[in-house]
């Protein structure tokens, strides 16, 4: 009975054991304390971390993820080891236009891909457009027309926008003030890049051959510029953009192209 007794009586948890042995050698309880690893904190917040990027729909910023973490946690450094701790396995943590999210393997995408009817295709002139402003933005349709050779056939721009690809960034300080043209987070999510300067150069354009490797002399790709703010020779919207039509050229034409093309 004596036995049981003391065992009831002996403290269950850890730390009142520590501080039961200290009273018991006359210590201060105080002085009795148990110190957690200090890799105990952080793997909590890297735990913390996974779950949000995993329960989330949509891709999500560092300033979204500390929300869930104690002021001053760095972000930037669980998401770095989560980055490399997922670098092997069958999904990855990737950053893409700013925000992270867990997307699957490159390498694995072919035994998730799934046949499905495309409901509407890009043509030719459309994907030449999206590429144009990709390059050149911020860019109005005269310097695409000019850019290309060719008029914007009706509904090119107008395709790209609902898309969600491209995006009225503002008005060009010229006579006539033309709206200027730019790509969005969704182009840089479908595109799986980080910024716009993340697109091909020269030389991998050239490596995936969709470049001739016969140039003209003299002929380069453009650096494409980064940043949402307007460039010093644009202005902002005035809001009259959704009133008027933003297709007033003829059909794509030219005496050198197929008139098809577009």
């Amino acid at each position: 009975m004596q036995t049981q007794a003391a065992a009831a009586e002996a403290p269950q948890d850890v730390e009142e054991a520590i501080v039961h042995e200290a009273e018991a050698a006359g210590e201060p309880a105080a002085v009795a304390s148990i110190t957690r690893h200090p890799r105990a904190d952080r793997n909590q917040h890297l735990r913390i971390v996974e779950a949000v990027l995993f329960a989330t729909a949509e891709p999500v910023d560092a300033a979204h993820l500390a929300g869930f973490l104690p002021e001053g946690t760095d972000v930037a450094g669980l998401l770095a080891d989560l980055q490399s701790n997922f670098a092997n396995r069958g999904v990855n943590l990737v950053e893409v236009a700013g925000k992270w999210l867990f997307r699957t393997a490159d390498d694995l995408g072919y035994i998730l891909r799934r046949e499905t009817v495309e409901q509407r295709k890009l043509s030719k002139a459309a994907m030449e457009t999206l590429a144009i402003i990709a390059y050149h933005q911020p860019v109005t349709r005269a310097e695409i027309e000019d850019i290309r050779g060719v008029a914007i056939s009706k509904g090119t721009l107008d395709q790209l926008l609902e898309i969600g690809w491209v995006r009225m960034r503002g008005r060009r300080k010229t006579p006539g003030r033309p709206v200027t043209y730019g790509t969005t987070d969704a182009f840089l999510s479908h595109f799986g890049l980080n910024e716009v300067a993340d697109l091909p150069g020269l030389q991998e354009l050239k490596g995936a051959g969709l470049l001739d490797a016969n140039l003209p002399p003299g002929f380069d790709i453009p650096i494409p510029r980064t940043g949402e703010e307007l460039t010093a020779d644009e202005e902002p919207l005035d809001g009259t953009e959704d009133q008027i039509p933003l297709e007033m050229h003829l059909p794509e034409q030219s005496g050198t192209q197929d008139p098809s093309a577009g």
